[in-house]
């Protein structure tokens, strides 16, 4: 009887163009990561757990409560016709800040339900607390004299009020999103989000302000300091909470133990306002725009970038220690943490007989999420990252077999 002869190679996922993989970081293990069954069969697959991932219904349901209270004040302030007008400019700058975001989240995108949580809350919820408050503080300002109350409510209580209810949020999406609230880049996502929607609505109060007093001259003019110089003002304002919040998470830190990252982004939050604000009454704003709000603005968008690169080189480290058990080949990890690998998998998978690209696309979805979970299991704040973890192994080994499958 002769021997078996030596194990058959593991094949890979890598195209055949694709060049081999660089060297690896060294890993270090969490725990230890099971060798995968020989011949891992495509079904049945477990979901990866929803607890920790979604938005609590009964969220939404006080949100279109107080969507309500916020189409009636507009309604009954600014007309049906000018609100309707103001809400079709302010779609303009919305959609290229949710563009501009979804660049940004593309790598390892966050739940949708999470995303319109964000959305809805800067649109709904901090609209409404601002009004609220700017009602109270106007009936006590009353007796102040105009110079110094539009001073006050420019430099201080807008910055104040605004940050606080929309930084709410924020610490709303990361408590109730505990297991996909990673790190700083899905801080500065969730922190985005809920200032996109606030400037939403706020523009639709202006916007339609300005057609009511000035027609479309102002109107038009209104419309290319907030549209277009100035969209992502309350996007980078309330990213500064996120990011706090981010760095937080990334640090193991949950609920009240993040308090304090969260207080000192929003205070980097309110300053940011506030000078914004301050360069519309002190000097020259076109000047000031050019000279400080422009630089932010790119400082804003590199330190995008680099978290961008930063969530690729975690992907990379976690799927290594995956690779170095077994359930991945080097150049798969390459592949799949890699955006030309990834766009290169793309096409060598729609190659494939009947176009396995679905198949392909969700392999990298699974994959990415595998390492974030892993990721969340090396800092503890998760309880249920093993249970994720099995159930995104099942998905990946699935993919990989229905890929290759005759």
């Amino acid at each position: 009887m002769t021997s078996p002869g030596p194990a058959p190679e593991r094949p890979s996922l890598t195209p055949p163009s694709f060049p081999s993989a660089l060297a690896q970081p060294a890993a270090a293990a969490a725990s230890t990561i099971p060798a995968p069954a020989a011949s891992p069969a495509p079904v049945p697959v477990p979901a990866a757990p929803r607890r920790g991932r979604t938005a609590p219904l009964w969220l939404f349901g006080i949100m279109v409560f107080v969507l309500v209270g916020v189409v009636s004040y507009f309604l009954d302030a600014l007309g049906a016709a000018a609100s309707i007008a103001g809400m079709l400019l302010a779609l303009l700058p919305l959609a290229a800040v949710l563009f501009a975001v979804r660049l940004a989240d593309r790598w390892e995108p966050e739940p949708r339900g999470l995303v319109a949580l964000a959305l809805a809350w800067g649109a709904v919820v901090a609209v409404a607390g601002a009004l609220l408050v700017d009602l109270v503080l106007s009936v006590v300002l009353a007796a102040t004299p105009d110079d110094v109350r539009e001073v006050f409510t420019a430099v201080v209580q807008a910055p104040v009020v605004e940050e606080v209810m929309k930084g709410l949020g924020v610490y709303v999406v990361f408590l109730v999103g505990r297991r996909t609230f990673d790190g700083p880049l899905d801080g500065v996502v969730y922190g985005a989000l809920v200032g996109a929607g606030f400037a939403f609505t706020e523009n639709i109060q202006y916007f339609a302000l300005s057609i009511l007093t000035g027609g479309v001259e102002q109107a038009t003019a209104t419309f290319f300091v907030r549209g277009i110089l100035s969209p992502f003002a309350h996007v980078m304002f309330t990213a500064v909470t996120g990011f706090a919040l981010g760095l937080a998470a990334r640090r193991g830190l949950h609920g009240a133990q993040a308090f304090g990252a969260w207080l000192l982004g929003l205070l980097g939050a309110i300053l940011l306002h506030a000078i914004w604000n301050g360069s519309t009454l002190f000097g020259d704003f076109f000047v000031l725009y050019l000279v400080l709000q422009m630089p932010l603005f790119v400082l804003f968008v590199l330190g995008v970038v680099a978290l961008r690169r930063e969530e690729e080189r975690l992907t990379r480290e976690r799927l290594g220690e995956y690779a170095a058990a077994g359930w991945f080949t080097p150049q798969e990890v390459d592949m799949l943490a890699t955006r030309k690998g990834r766009r290169a998998a793309l096409g060598w998978a729609a190659t494939l007989r009947g176009d396995r690209t679905p198949i392909m696309e969700g392999f990298i979805a699974d994959a990415t999420a595998l390492a974030v979970a892993r990721q969340r299991a090396t800092t503890g704040r998760d309880p249920h990252a093993a249970e994720e973890e099995r159930a995104l192994l099942a998905r990946t080994a699935a993919a990989r077999s229905a890929l290759f499958a005759l």
